[in-house]
């Protein structure tokens, strides 16, 4: 038997530390390259962070011609990857609905924070990212899971905090602020 620290399973008790918030915003908005820079904040402050990202249509990790690519091309459900670097697991959902955030973030290992980017319909607190140059309008007040805004224009009729979208640790506290624990994404 191979007594690996990583052989915990994600369901384990480890998890109750386990938190969760979500980044929202319009396309263009900048959620992604906000993501990149405060992960690295949130890691200095000894986190460890996980994200889980929404797609809107089909992608492919896998290269064709690859034997991985190959093996899910021929029928199997799930292909596991490993180097000494890292691994992955490629599930096909073969006409089986997608899965919801609390089926996912189940699959996921222990962190302190998992930060998701989409998922914007389902019920957990979420940090709206609003830039006015994308010419949208806020999804707050629509969306009463917006705990707060990150923008780069004042908006002094907000009725949650916000913050200017260039600081990144006003940023990374609100994230710590109003992550909730993942069991009550879980549960909902």
């Amino acid at each position: 038997m191979h007594n690996s620290p990583h052989a915990l399973s994600a369901t384990a008790a480890i998890t109750l530390a386990m938190r969760i918030i979500g980044l929202a915003g319009w396309s263009g908005s900048g959620k992604t390259t906000l993501v990149t820079k405060v992960i690295p904040r949130l890691v200095a402050r000894g986190l460890r962070v996980s994200t889980l990202k929404h797609a809107h249509h089909g992608f492919d990790l896998d290269t064709p011609g690859k034997d991985s690519f190959m093996h899910r091309a021929a029928g199997a459900t799930e292909v596991l990857i490993s180097s000494g670097k890292r691994w992955a697991i490629l599930h096909e959902l073969r006409e089986e609905p997608e899965w919801d955030l609390a089926a996912l973030t189940a699959k996921m290992s222990a962190v302190d924070l998992v930060l998701v980017e989409g998922f914007k319909r389902d019920a957990f607190p979420k940090l709206e990212i609003h830039r006015s140059a994308n010419g949208k309008p806020l999804l707050h007040p629509e969306d009463p899971h917006i705990v707060a805004v990150a923008c780069d224009t004042p908006l002094p009729a907000a009725a949650v905090p916000v913050v200017d979208l260039n600081d990144i640790d006003a940023i990374a506290d609100l994230l710590l602020q109003h992550a909730v624990a993942i069991e009550q994404v879980r549960s909902v």
